[in-house]
């Protein structure tokens, strides 16, 4: 990027599950819970900035700094609508990468020192290319419905900001919590980029083969939950419907494995 925003060397921290912020990207917030109100609170009357950082799969909740990825992204409170009971809807835009180096304080609410984390690669021809790639497969993803809004499309497509380019699209096609927190950490851009080309092939695999497959087909699920069933109940129960037997010869295969 051409310009970085000056951070403050100390935010507040706001651990969310499934929840993992891109630079560039806007979050909608609903803030309920009354740690978070009185960071809310200690945000609006400091910077407006506060970050939101992924709580690990393995931790249903956290409890201490432990429990959340470091890697996360600090973020703008743009637009903020406090109501009667106390709660806030807020629209929070990601700013920058940043790095938990330690903490001032781990209640009610994480205040973090911070490291701003920069990338790695300097724009080169090959970030150039990967970044020509990565539009090329977003217009085939428009094709199917999958769009970024229009003047964020327009801006894409004229290639100004391949960092913009890179954390939009994983922002907005990458779907599972995990591999967006990697994105987010990967340092260089062309590794990010490279992600994406990967990513983006293989969501137009997937989707291609779902148009292929008949409806009877993909509701092959119900037929694999009812086999579990049945093989609880009756294991020498014949199944007449070939597509449950094999997934009924599946279940016994893997139950011999275990």
């Amino acid at each position: 990027m051409s310009s970085r925003v000056i951070l403050p060397k100390q935010l507040p921290v706001m651990p969310l599950p499934g929840a993992v912020l891109f630079p560039h990207a806007l979050l909608p917030l609903y803030i309920f819970e009354p740690r978070y109100r009185q960071m809310l609170q200690h945000a609006l009357e400091q910077h407006r900035i506060f970050c939101v950082t992924l709580i690990k799969p393995s931790c249903p909740e956290w409890h201490a700094p432990e429990d959340f990825f470091h890697v996360a992204t600090a973020g703008l409170i743009r637009a903020c609508v406090g109501r009667d009971d106390g709660t806030s809807n807020l629209i929070l835009q990601g700013l920058q990468r940043v790095r938990f180096a330690g903490f001032e304080q781990e209640a009610p609410f994480p205040i973090a020192r911070i490291d701003i984390v920069e990338s790695r690669d300097a724009t080169t021809v090959e970030t150039e290319a990967l970044g020509a790639k990565v539009l090329e497969l977003y217009s085939s993803l428009k094709q199917d419905g999958r769009r970024l809004t229009g003047k964020v499309g327009r801006y894409l497509a004229e290639l100004r900001d391949l960092e913009m380019l890179a954390d939009l699209m994983a922002s907005t096609f990458v779907n599972d919590p995990l591999r967006r927190q990697r994105v987010l950490e990967e340092r260089s851009l062309n590794q990010r980029l490279r992600f994406l080309i990967r990513y983006t092939r293989f969501q137009r695999v997937k989707a291609a083969q779902q148009r292929r497959i008949p409806k009877r087909d993909r509701d092959c699920t119900c037929s694999f939950v009812a086999c579990v069933l049945e093989c609880a109940s009756a294991p020498a129960l014949w199944i007449r419907d070939q597509r449950a037997r094999f997934h009924y010869a599946a279940i016994l295969s893997y139950s011999s494995i275990r």
